[in-house]
């Protein structure tokens, strides 16, 4: 029944995308004004209360907690999880905002900062920052340790709604069908607009490679190409495909990092990681909540309360997904490996990236920025092109793309199976193959229909409800959490006294 209601829900939207894009442009772009401007204040303050949550869970009492009985171990190496970790979280995003999100930035900064000047050009840098570092992985981090924790520990279901329903409230067990509806509608658009995304970037990449023509026609082949190629990968389960391929993502974004480190501004980039670390710290707070009462701006709306709201909607995905490869991990080392290392891995990038971007930018007078406001997915190779190597940097980008377009599929379609089978932790691959159809189909019907952005701004709106359910897991997990270490501090003591009373 969920299922069923699910899928009608994403193919009314998808046919509404079809039949009169426009209109279904502008019912959610009206949606998401509205939700910007009254609950933005509800974001921030989520978000913020999740990194919190999240740093005290870490290193509490709690932190020795395992994911799993006392003889779990993990199933995969640290590296191997954490390249699936960062594969499925925003390892696409990355590529693709590297070096478009500061130029944004650097041209229209913050309220209260001159465009285009070194105060722009610092801002942007820590903004980036902020929006891909502690906040969005902590969002991840309490949605996939909720789901871990209930489903290892307690023996429930690989789903969203099993912490949901743990609280014992009586509305809570009602609840179940409605929040896994969500969860699935908002998977299934977050990813087609991923799989979009992506699409128009490799295109870009090819473009600037081989004079591949940019255009509707090219990007379709590419998601039925890619489509093809991860539903291989899915078939083939997460120990080979995704394992793999996550592994081999990883070492060609570090290889990618470290050419543009050293063909680059260099010590440019160290200033840049430096200064702006420093920055991001002593300005974490203010920038978490950070509104614009007196000010008509939209500057906030348009890039913090987006983001936030983008995490939120993709945090039913990315959590499963790394609750499903992260048993026999204590809370400690789940909470820092999915918040403090991806955060560290994004700052790097971000100033690899972001930092060389604006040198060429404010130094050598390379029209990046001319770049961004023309097509983002261009903004990379155009960096590409005042840099040597370009032509070798610009192949593997857009491999790294491919790749982790393929990583994203691949992930997505495992997490939909495991959601529409009752949280079965290996779907049938006939179940995987028809998840997998069925995206590539949203993504290429919003694609001819021009109705990509229309659903990333849907994917936002249906992230407002989840915004709640986010709240009530954590709440759950609490008292989860606080139970089981209860409940461990007796049975040690238990089994103290039972010692003293065989020595005696």
């Amino acid at each position: 029944m969920q299922l069923i209601a699910s899928a009608g829900v994403i193919l009314a939207i998808v046919l509404w995308g079809v039949v009169a894009p426009d209109a279904l442009d502008a019912a959610f772009a009206t949606a998401l004004a509205v939700i910007t401007r009254d609950f933005g204040w509800l974001y921030l303050w989520v978000v913020l209360g999740l990194v919190l949550f999240a740093l005290v869970l870490a290193f509490s009492r709690y932190g020795d907690l395992k994911l799993g009985g006392e003889d779990d171990e993990p199933e995969f190496s640290v590296g191997s999880w954490f390249a699936m970790l960062f594969a499925a979280g925003m390892g696409i995003g990355l590529v693709f905002w590297g070096v478009a999100e500061p130029i944004s930035h650097y041209g229209s900064p913050p309220p209260g900062i001159a465009a285009r000047t070194p105060e722009a050009a610092n801002a942007a840098m820590r903004y980036s920052f902020f929006h891909w570092g502690l906040h969005p992985w902590a969002v991840y981090s309490i949605v996939a340790l909720s789901i871990a924790f209930f489903q290892f520990r307690k023996g429930g279901s690989a789903l969203v709604s099993t912490a949901v329903q743990a609280l014992p409230w009586a509305p809570m067990q009602h609840l179940g069908p409605v929040v896994n509806v969500l969860a699935v509608i908002a998977t299934a658009f977050g990813v087609a607009a991923s799989l979009g995304m992506g699409a128009l970037q490799i295109n870009s990449g090819l473009h600037a490679l081989l004079g591949l023509p940019v255009g509707e026609a090219q990007q379709v082949g590419i998601i039925v190409v890619t489509t093809v190629l991860f539903l291989v990968s899915a078939v083939s389960g997460v120990t080979k495909g995704i394992k793999w391929l996550s592994n081999i993502n990883l070492v060609l974004a570090a290889l990618l990092a470290l050419v543009v480190f050293v063909v680059g501004p260099t010590v440019v980039i160290i200033d840049a990681f430096t200064s702006t670390l420093g920055s991001y710290v002593s300005e974490l707070v203010r920038m978490s909540l950070r509104m614009t009462p007196f000010r008509d701006s939209t500057w906030v709306g348009g890039w913090t309360i987006f983001y936030w709201a983008w995490w939120v909607s993709w945090s039913p995905f990315v959590g499963l997904f790394i609750a499903r490869v992260s048993r026999g991990r204590t809370i400690r080392e789940f909470i820092l490996g999915t918040m403090l290392a991806p955060s560290l891995a994004a700052f790097v990038w971000f100033s690899v990236f972001g930092g060389t971007a604006l040198h060429l930018e404010i130094m050598q007078g390379v029209p990046v920025a001319d770049a961004v406001r023309a097509d983002v997915s261009t903004a990379l190779f155009e960096m590409f092109e005042a840099l040597p190597l370009a032509a070798l940097m610009s192949g593997v980008a857009t491999v790294l793309v491919l790749l982790f377009f393929v990583t994203s599929g691949d992930s997505a379609t495992l997490v939909l199976g495991m959601m529409s089978t009752g949280g079965q932790e290996n779907p049938s691959a006939r179940v995987k193959i028809a998840w997998g159809l069925l995206i590539s189909g949203v993504a290429i019907s919003l694609l001819l229909a021009g109705g990509l952005k229309a659903v990333q701004t849907a994917t936002i709106v249906f992230a407002l409800p989840f915004t709640l359910v986010i709240v009530l897991m954590a709440i759950a997990l609490w008292r989860g959490v606080r139970e089981d270490w209860h409940e461990e501090q007796r049975r040690e003591r238990a089994l103290r006294r039972r010692l003293r009373e065989v020595l005696k």
